[in-house]
């Protein structure tokens, strides 16, 4: 087999959400993320670092979508689903502090054996939300 060509980086991931509105108001109020795209199906988020954090209506997605331009595949996704924002360790009290501004509750605090530190949340579907710090995988 050949080698494989580069990867540059994770571009986007998704969350399947019951209401549009309310999910987008907790990302952006909560964590400050700016809309770049707002549709019927999904609103897509600036999540930093080139990341786009895509919120999908839940169950509108199941179908693929076929226009001139191309077809993008259906997809979809069920239950708790997980995802983490990396954040400086400078800045984990200042977000431990907007949190509870926010009337977000903690659910999870780990400090990993490399040194850094997630602090885990739910957003409003219940999805895990992560903010980790340097020090969790090598070199990242």
């Amino acid at each position: 087999m050949t080698t494989a060509p580069r990867i540059d980086g994770l571009l986007e991931t998704s969350l399947y959400v019951a209401d549009l509105d309310r999910a987008a108001d907790f990302y952006e109020r909560v964590l400050g993320l700016r809309a770049m795209l707002r549709s019927p199906r999904l609103v897509a988020l600036d999540a930093g670092r080139q990341g786009v954090l895509l919120l999908f209506l839940a169950g509108a997605t199941s179908e693929d979508v076929v226009d001139s331009s191309g077809t993008i595949p259906g997809h979809e996704g069920t239950g708790r689903l997980h995802m983490a924002f990396a954040v400086p360790a400078g800045d984990l009290e200042a977000w431990r502090a907007r949190l509870a501004e926010a009337g977000v509750a903690l659910t999870g605090e780990m400090v990993w054996p490399r040194g850094g530190t997630s602090l885990y949340f739910a957003d409003p579907d219940g999805h895990v939300i992560e903010l980790a710090t340097p020090g969790l995988w090598p070199n990242r």
